[in-house]
C-alpha cells in the first residue's frame, strides 16, 4: 500500500476542493494530499512562531492568528487564500486557541 493511501486528510481540508459532498471531485486525490501535506506542515511549523509572537508583542491570540493569516496571503504565496484560512484555523487548533470563524471558500 502506498503512502498516499494511508494519509488521513480531514474533511475540513477536502471540502476546500470539493465543497459538495457526493459531487464529483474537482481535483485529484493526489493533488489534495499534496496540498494537505504542505498546509499541515506550515501549520505545525508556525506554532512556535505564533507562541513567540504572543509573548513578544503581548497581543491577543486572535491578533496573532490574523497576522499569520495575512502573512500567508502575501503576493506570490505558495498557498491560496482559502488554504491560508485553513492553516490559520489548524494553527489555532494546534495551540488550543479559539479558532477564527470559518470563511466561505470558492
Amino acid at each position: 500500500m502506498s503512502d498516499d493511501n494511508q494519509t488521513f486528510i480531514p474533511r475540513s481540508f477536502v471540502e476546500l476542493f470539493n465543497p459538495t459532498i457526493g459531487a464529483r471531485p474537482r481535483v485529484s486525490r493526489q493533488l489534495v494530499a499534496t496540498r494537505y501535506d504542505l498546509c499541515e506542515d506550515m501549520a505545525q511549523m508556525l506554532t512556535e512562531h505564533a507562541r513567540a509572537t504572543l509573548l513578544e508583542l503581548g497581543i491577543a491570540e486572535q491578533d496573532v492568528l490574523e497576522r499569520v493569516r495575512r502573512g500567508l496571503m502575501v503576493e506570490d504565496s505558495v498557498v491560496a487564500d482559502y488554504e491560508a484560512d485553513w492553516i490559520t484555523r489548524r494553527l489555532a487548533e494546534l495551540l488550543n486557541w479559539a479558532a477564527q470563524p470559518r470563511r466561505i471558500f470558492p
